[in-house]
């Protein structure tokens, strides 16, 4: 953790010393009362929090905002539904990327079952989405959405009407070009990786017509994590932003 996250309503109440981020604060930190440490509200402020006192079961802890984050980067990816092991992974990894928007579908080759993952259903996506972002220093969380199927987060697209290259799906069987081949893109980038059976090639089709330039990654296969985060970062280095 390179700064301790806290949501509104935590501010001004005790924090467990078992909660992860006191234990933190005390065993990695070990901040003594009265010391500071790094601190920001969710989706806002970073500042500093000053460990008032400690008890037998709880941290008691001042907060004063400083000044805001750096923004999410311009980078939307949707990912084939993947396994729930792997989907936490992946939400902290992208957080921590700072992208702006993650979009799950359901895809053709993909489990339908994920959907009714527990993992989406109580706090456990916006938990890894924290992390992420305390491990990449920021406050901002990316947006999380879940589409049943392609065809349905296809559908929620505006007409592609950004630079040429923006929209990017990743295929590693008849791919148009290589990524790193990809030249135009000076606005928000979409990237699309598929699950670990891919894109069906209906899916393909439907990309196509949405616009989104198939690429790829090199001959290797890759697993979904890993293709995600390559491709962020090629998006970003494509933006110019590293």
């Amino acid at each position: 953790m390179n700064v301790i996250l806290f949501e509104p309503d935590e501010i001004g109440k005790p924090l467990s010393r078992f909660d992860p981020r006191g234990e933190h604060v005390l065993k990695v930190l070990k901040k003594k009362p009265g010391e500071r440490f790094e601190a920001g509200i969710v989706d806002g402020a970073l500042g500093e929090a000053v460990l008032d006192e400690i008890g037998e079961r709880q941290l008691r802890f001042s907060f004063n905002p400083i000044g805001e984050p750096l923004p999410l980067y311009p980078v939307r990816i949707v990912i084939g539904f993947p396994r729930p092991i792997v989907l936490r992974r992946l939400l902290k990894d992208l957080s921590t990327l700072g992208v702006e928007s993650i979009s799950l579908a359901a895809g053709d080759t993909g489990e339908k079952s994920y959907l009714d993952s527990n993992f989406l259903k109580g706090r456990s996506s916006r938990d890894a989405l924290i992390d992420g972002a305390m491990q990449g220093f920021t406050t901002r969380l990316p947006s999380l959405s879940v589409y049943p199927s392609l065809d349905r987060y296809l559908a929620s697209l505006a007409s592609p009407d950004e630079s040429p290259g923006s929209r990017v799906c990743l295929d590693n069987r008849n791919p148009e070009t290589r990524f790193s081949r990809l030249e135009g893109a000076t606005g928000p980038m979409t990237v699309a990786v598929g699950s670990e059976r891919g894109w069906s090639d209906r899916e393909r089709e439907l990309f196509a017509r949405a616009g989104f330039h198939s690429a790829g990654l090199g001959d290797r296969v890759l697993r979904t994590e890993t293709a995600c985060t390559v491709a962020v970062i090629l998006a970003l280095e494509k933006l110019g932003i590293i």
